[in-house]
């Protein structure tokens, strides 16, 4: 099986695209979780079942996260480098709240202290609340571009700053990853959980479910409509390997529409997001979470393919210097490096999925406040 450089390019652009879904819908649950904390539980005992709910499956689900980066760093090294230079305080925002998720479950009941148990409630709701808000915050800066340049020897140099990212557009967008992640876990809640703890989370999912369908359809249409875009003026040669800093990029009000005009079928992504999510909220009113979250996934899948679809073939625009701006065409690792990895990556993706469906299977079924007051429960 042998691709051409420009599709081994685009076929990575999938990849990625997948395991951020990966991580999107089982991170969500634990993001989710620990950002409803404190509004679904209510006393302690409630507040050990909410954590009971992700205690076993929370590792795994953090391996799509890392796998993303790890593969944004090999098939994309040009972003990986100069994201990390302009999003660094803002990354390391978010690695610190998720540092403190192991130890805040781990060590959450090693002492029967109040005190010492709700200091790592509030360390764990923060390792939910602050990276979903965040996550959110740095896609609405993918649309305003990052104030970065490349030097002669083509090294990234931000000239933004970390308050420069943050306006009220971005937070938009971190109200809407924040509002469908919270709609995320509390109908994952209410799979887990019964008598009071379900109908509470079933409560946060429709008014967090709510307020995502508003904000994201404000959001969309603000990007679209009113922010300026990027396009490509000259001609690339997608087959080629090709400097950054080699082509002509052009902004206006509009370009972001550009791949909606030429492929009129991309509108199924943002009308699908906010179906999928409407649809999930009737299904958890009619008491049948699993359905509710079946569609609320597909909603969070959705908008991440919307993004991507608007953004096209751009993956790190810079506001300050739109000729060095990042697409998959010139940021991508050599040919020979893509082949591989694409060759890794089918034998060991579907092992990786394997292995987290049976992890959900077997970790089926609702958790009961019987279970977590056994003496050998770690919750």
């Amino acid at each position: 099986m042998i691709f051409e450089y420009e599709t081994l390019k685009f076929i990575w652009l999938i990849l990625i695209g997948v395991l951020l879904i990966g991580f999107a819908i089982t991170g969500g649950f634990d993001l989710g979780v620990a950002s409803a904390l404190f509004i679904a539980s209510k006393n302690d005992k409630e507040r050990r079942l909410t954590l009971a709910c992700i205690g076993p499956t929370w590792e795994g689900n953090q391996v799509w996260f890392i796998t993303a980066a790890g593969a944004i760093f090999a098939a994309f090294p040009f972003m990986y480098a100069a994201a990390f230079s302009g999003f660094y305080l803002a990354l390391l925002l978010v690695l610190i709240p998720l540092i403190l998720r192991p130890p805040g479950l781990d060590y959450r009941n090693k002492l029967p202290s109040l005190a010492w148990r709700i200091s790592w409630d509030i360390c764990l709701f923060l390792s939910g609340f602050i990276p979903s808000l965040l996550f959110g915050i740095a896609f609405g800066n993918l649309f305003l571009g990052i104030a970065f340049y490349y030097n002669d020897a083509l090294m990234p140099h931000p000239t933004g700053s970390f308050f420069t990212l943050v306006n009220p557009y971005t937070l938009l967008f971190g109200v809407v990853s924040l509002s469908i992640v919270l709609t995320q876990g509390t109908l994952f809640l209410q799979l887990k959980t019964d008598s009071l703890l379900n109908q509470r989370a079933k409560k946060i999912a429709q008014l967090f479910g709510i307020l995502f369908i508003i904000s994201f359809s404000i959001a969309w249409s603000w990007t679209v409509f009113k922010i300026e875009g990027f396009e490509i003026a000259s001609l690339l040669d997608p087959n080629k390997s090709l400097t950054p800093t080699t082509k002509e990029v052009t902004k206006g009000i509009g370009f972001w529409l550009n791949n909606y005009h030429t492929y009129s079928w991309g509108y199924v992504a943002p009308s699908l997001s906010i179906c999928s999510v409407l649809i999930a909220l009737i299904f958890s009113v009619c008491k049948h979470p699993g359905m509710a979250l079946i569609f609320n996934s597909i909603g969070l899948s959705a908008v991440i393919i919307t993004a991507g679809f608007t953004l096209f073939p751009f993956i790190l625009p810079s506001s300050s210097h739109p000729n060095h701006s990042l697409t998959i065409w010139d940021a991508a690792s050599s040919k020979l490096t893509l082949s591989w990895m694409l060759w890794a990556t089918l034998l060991l993706l579907p092992i990786v999925l394997s292995y987290t469906i049976w992890v959900f299977r077997v970790m089926r079924g609702k958790v009961l406040e019987k279970d977590i007051l056994k003496k050998n429960s770690p919750y």
